[in-house]
C-alpha cells in the first residue's frame, strides 16, 4: 500500500507541475466564462443590418409585405424578372423576392439572392405574406357566414397555455421543475465525463507506452510489483483530472458571479425569486423581458441545495468510478504495446461503448425510463455516461445503487485483468500483438 501511494504522490505531482497544466487549468476557466457572455450577448443582440428587398409582385394582392425594423420591401412595379435581377447589383438589393400569380392556391413564394440570405430575412417575408393571405382568406368565411361578429369570436378562442413541470417531494412537497434544464444537465455531465475519460485514459495508456520504450519500466518493477505499479498511475492521473475539473469549476463560479455583479449590479437570486413580473426588476435597472423572468425562476425552483448536492455527488462517483475502469483498460492496451501507433487496433473496442453511451443517452432524454435506458445505465462500460442523463429526470434508488455496485465491481475485476495483461507486457519488446497473444498471456499462471 505505500508503494502504491509514493506512485500516486509522483503521478500526481509530475502532471500538476507542468506548465501545460497549469496553462490549461487557468485558461479554461477564462474561456468558459468568455463562451458564456458571448452567448448572453448574442442572445441579447438585435439584428441592425439595414437590407433592402426589391419585391415582384405578379399576384393581384396589394402590397402582401411591409417595411420592418432595418428590412426594407420596395416594390418593383412593371418590371420584369430579368430587370429585376439586374438590379441586384446595380442598386444594391440584398435579395429579389417574387410573389407568383397563383400565389394563393400555391402558397409558396420565391426569394433570389446571390448569397444565402439570413434565417431572418427568410422568416420575416414568409410570415408577412402568409399572415396577409390568412387575413384575406379569414374576410372571406366570415364575409360568407354572414356574422360580423365572427372575428372578434375566433379571436377569443386563441389562448396562450403555458405547461408548467412540477415534482413531488418524498415528503409530499411540490416544487417547480423544468424538463429543458434535466435535458441540458444531464446532456452536459454525460459530455464532461465522456472528454475527461479520453483525456485521462489516453495519458495513462501514454505514460505507460513512455516508460516501456525507455526501459524505464524494468527499473521500476525491481522493486515494485506491475498491479501497484498500475493502480498507482491509474488512481493517481484520476486525483489530476479531478482537481484540474474542481479548479475549473470554482474558477469559473467565480469569474461568472464577478462579472455578474459588474454587469448585472442588483440583480440575485433573492432578487429575481420574489418578483412576480418585470416591473418588479425595474428597482434593480434590468432590461429583463418576461420570458428571461420565467426562465430564471425555473432555473431557481430547479436547483435547490438538496438537489445541487445529489447531482454533484453522483457526477463524482461516476466520473472517478467510469475513469478508472477506462484507464485500467487504457493502461493493459499501453501495456501490450511498443508505440502509439500500434495502439489503433486496440482502441475501437474500448472507444466503441463510449460513443455507443452517447447515442445511448440521446434516445434516453426522450424515454428515461424505457428499457434502454435502463439497460445503458445499468451496463458498466455504457453506465457513467448513460446514467447522468437519467439521474435528472429521476431514477429510483435500487436502479442507482446497483448501477453503482456493477460499476465498481467492474473496475475490480478490469484492473485484475489489466494487470494479468500488464504484468506480461511491459517486459514484451520488438514484438507486434495480436489478440490472441494477448489471450495467451491471461491464461499465464504466475
Amino acid at each position: 500500500m505505500n508503494k502504491i501511494l509514493i506512485i500516486i504522490q509522483r503521478e500526481y505531482l509530475s502532471r500538476v507541475k507542468k506548465k501545460s497544466f497549469l496553462l490549461l487549468t487557468f485558461l479554461t476557466p477564462i474561456l468558459i466564462a468568455g463562451i458564456y457572455a458571448f452567448m448572453i450577448w448574442m442572445m441579447m443582440k438585435d439584428d441592425t443590418e439595414k437590407r433592402t428587398i426589391g419585391v415582384i409582385n405578379e399576384s393581384e394582392l396589394v402590397e402582401p409585405v411591409q417595411s420592418k425594423d432595418y428590412t426594407t420591401f420596395e416594390y418593383l412595379p412593371n418590371t420584369s424578372f430579368e430587370e429585376a435581377k439586374k438590379m441586384l447589383d446595380t442598386k444594391g438589393y440584398y435579395a429579389l423576392l417574387k410573389i407568383p400569380k397563383d400565389i394563393m392556391e400555391s402558397q409558396s413564394a420565391e426569394l433570389f439572392s446571390f448569397k444565402q440570405v439570413t434565417m431572418e430575412v427568410k422568416s420575416e417575408a414568409g410570415s408577412q405574406i402568409r399572415n396577409y393571405i390568412e387575413g384575406i382568406k379569414r374576410s372571406k368565411i366570415i364575409a360568407e357566414a354572414n356574422m360580423p361578429d365572427l372575428e372578434q369570436k375566433l379571436a377569443e378562442t386563441k389562448t396562450p397555455i403555458s405547461v408548467k413541470t412540477i415534482k413531488f417531494g418524498e415528503d409530499g412537497e411540490v416544487k417547480e421543475s423544468s424538463t429543458e434544464i434535466a435535458m441540458g444537465l444531464g446532456f452536459a455531465m454525460s459530455f464532461i465525463i465522456y472528454m475527461f475519460i479520453f483525456m485521462y485514459g489516453v495519458q495513462v495508456m501514454r505514460g505507460v507506452i513512455e516508460e516501456k520504450s525507455n526501459r524505464i519500466i524494468e527499473v521500476i518493477i525491481s522493486s515494485v510489483k506491475p498491479f501497484q505499479l498500475m493502480m498507482g498511475k491509474i488512481v493517481g492521473v484520476a486525483m489530476v483530472g479531478l482537481t484540474q475539473f474542481l479548479m475549473w469549476v470554482i474558477l469559473t463560479g467565480a469569474i461568472i458571479t464577478i462579472g455578474s455583479a459588474i454587469f448585472l449590479p442588483g440583480l440575485d437570486s433573492e432578487t429575481i425569486q420574489h418578483a412576480s413580473s418585470v416591473s418588479d426588476l425595474q428597482s434593480a435597472g434590468q432590461g429583463i423581458n418576461q420570458a428571461q423572468l420565467d426562465m430564471m425562476h425555473e432555473v431557481l425552483g430547479t436547483f435547490d441545495m438538496g438537489y445541487i448536492f445529489s447531482i454533484l455527488g453522483a457526477f463524482v462517483f461516476f466520473f472517478l468510478a467510469g475513469y478508472l475502469l477506462y484507464s485500467a483498460l487504457f493502461a493493459a492496451v499501453g501495456s501490450a504495446v511498443d508505440n502509439e501507433t500500434e495502439t489503433q487496433q486496440f482502441m475501437l473496442p474500448i472507444s466503441l461503448p463510449l460513443v455507443l453511451a452517447l447515442y445511448i443517452g440521446m434516445a434516453v432524454a426522450k424515454n428515461p425510463e424505457g428499457s434502454l435506458a435502463f439497460w445503458g445505465s445499468i451496463i458498466p462500460l455504457t453506465s457513467p455516461i448513460v446514467m447522468l442523463v437519467r439521474i435528472p429526470y429521476g431514477v429510483p434508488v435500487w436502479e442507482l445503487l446497483l448501477s453503482m455496485t456493477l460499476l465498481v465491481a467492474s473496475f475490480i475485476f478490469v484492473t485484475w485483468v489489466a494487470a494479468k495483461i500488464y504484468r506480461t507486457g511491459i517486459l514484451m519488446y520488438g514484438k507486434k500483438v495480436s489478440y490472441k497473444e494477448i489471450w495467451k498471456w491471461l491464461r499465464y499462471h504466475r
